[in-house]
Parts: C-alpha cells; sequence; structure tokens
C-alpha cells in the first residue's frame, strides 16, 4: 500500500482513498457523538450554513469550536459531548480544520475520518478494501499538527498489518502543540479531560466514513468485526 501524508492546502488531486486526521479534536468528537447514540453527521461548509440547517432542522443538534453561541447547541469537545444524549439525532458539526479536510477530498471513492479513538477499526477498514493507494489528510496546523501526523502515521503501519507499538505516536501526540494548550486551559470550549479522551486508542470499535448524500457531507460509523 502506498501511503501519502498531505495538508489540506497540499492536495493537489482528488485521492481515490482518504483518511482524514483531526484527533483533537474533530474526530474525536465525532466518534463520541456516535457512541452516544448519533444515528448521522452532516459536515458543514461554514457557520453560516450550520445555523440555516439548523434553522430548517430544529432537532438537528450544530456543534462548533470555541466557546458557546447562538444557535448551537454544544461544542467541539469529547469531555462535554460524553454526557450528552445523542439518540437518534442528526449532529451537525463544523470545525476549524477536520471538517474542512474532509469537505477537501469529497470527490474520493472513499472517505475515512478518524482519530486513534477508531485507529484499529479505520486500519482494519483499509485493510478489507484493498487499495493501492491512500492519502492521509493532516489537517491542523496547516498540515504540521503532530497529533495528527502522528496518528496518520500510527494508521498508515496498521493498515499494512504491521504489529506496530502505539506507544511513540501516542507520546508524539500528548507532546503536541494541541495538547499542551489544551492541558493549559488555552483553548475555549474545552474540558479538562480532553486531551486524554483523544489519546484513548482504539476506545470504539467502528470506522467513520463520509459520503455524499443529498448534496451533504454526511458521515456515518461502520461497525469492524
Amino acid at each position: 500500500m502506498d501511503t501519502r501524508f498531505s495538508g489540506i492546502a497540499d492536495l493537489v488531486e482528488t485521492p481515490s482513498v482518504a483518511v482524514v486526521i483531526d484527533v483533537m479534536r474533530a474526530y474525536t468528537v465525532a466518534a463520541w457523538a456516535f457512541a452516544q447514540g448519533a444515528e448521522k453527521i452532516v459536515l458543514a461548509e461554514s457557520l453560516d450554513d450550520a445555523l440555516a440547517l439548523k434553522a430548517r432542522h430544529p432537532d438537528w443538534v450544530t456543534l462548533k469550536d470555541g466557546p458557546p453561541a447562538p444557535g448551537f447547541d454544544a461544542v467541539n469537545s469529547p469531555g462535554l459531548l460524553r454526557s450528552v444524549d445523542l439518540t437518534g439525532r442528526t449532529v451537525v458539526q463544523k470545525t476549524t480544520a477536520g471538517t474542512v479536510g474532509a469537505l477537501a477530498v469529497k470527490g474520493a471513492q472513499l472517505v475515512l475520518c478518524a482519530g486513534f479513538v477508531v485507529a484499529e477499526a479505520t486500519a482494519q477498514l483499509l485493510r478489507t478494501h484493498d487499495t493501492a493507494s491512500v492519502t492521509f489528510v493532516v489537517t491542523g496546523e496547516d498540515g504540521r499538527a503532530e497529533e495528527d501526523l502522528a496518528c496518520a502515521q500510527y494508521i498508515a503501519r496498521r493498515a499494512t498489518g504491521a504489529g506496530t507499538d502505539a506507544t511513540e505516536f501516542l507520546h508524539r501526540a500528548a507532546a503536541s502543540r494541541a495538547a499542551v494548550e489544551l492541558a493549559e486551559g488555552r483553548r475555549q470550549g474545552a474540558h479538562p479531560d480532553d486531551v486524554a479522551l483523544c489519546l484513548e486508542l482504539d476506545r470504539f470499535p467502528f470506522a467513520m466514513v463520509a459520503g455524499s448524500e443529498d448534496s451533504l457531507m454526511i458521515l456515518r460509523p461502520r461497525p469492524m468485526p
């Protein structure tokens, strides 16, 4: 399997298979939303689009980066979302990098969204897909986020069936700029447990697959045996 690692701005063409990584915190939050019962997640193009969707579907749950804001029901924090009952609900998510990365590769044949919490399930799906080439989209810090790159490299190794120890990759993520800023309370809309929750390896037994449905980019869980 040929693996490539790219920032969002560095994507020169639409890959056939893309794995979009946002560890801290978009796709850790998405995984928690599914664990809390969400049926699907709409990846919004902008905050205005998220609010427009909410206006048309008042029962949908909107969430965003940063502090609470009018029109949004939740913030992009796994620590805060883990106590919310989302059974059967549709979530609308808009974040600074994670959702942008997924929308940038929406023309791919297969789009997976991932963090450490769904790493093995994501690698397993890649193995079953039997693809020749995978592009990992490192969304944070213009493609330089250490936590996202570490997660991407770990999943890439696991996708080839390598018996890779996760310790080094988790250590890199724990020492990343995002982890430090979250731990020090320098990011709004956060919970003290967010870093630890983002570093829980294989917490959930599903991968997350994004695809176009009714002109929207929809993320759904795919359970893996």
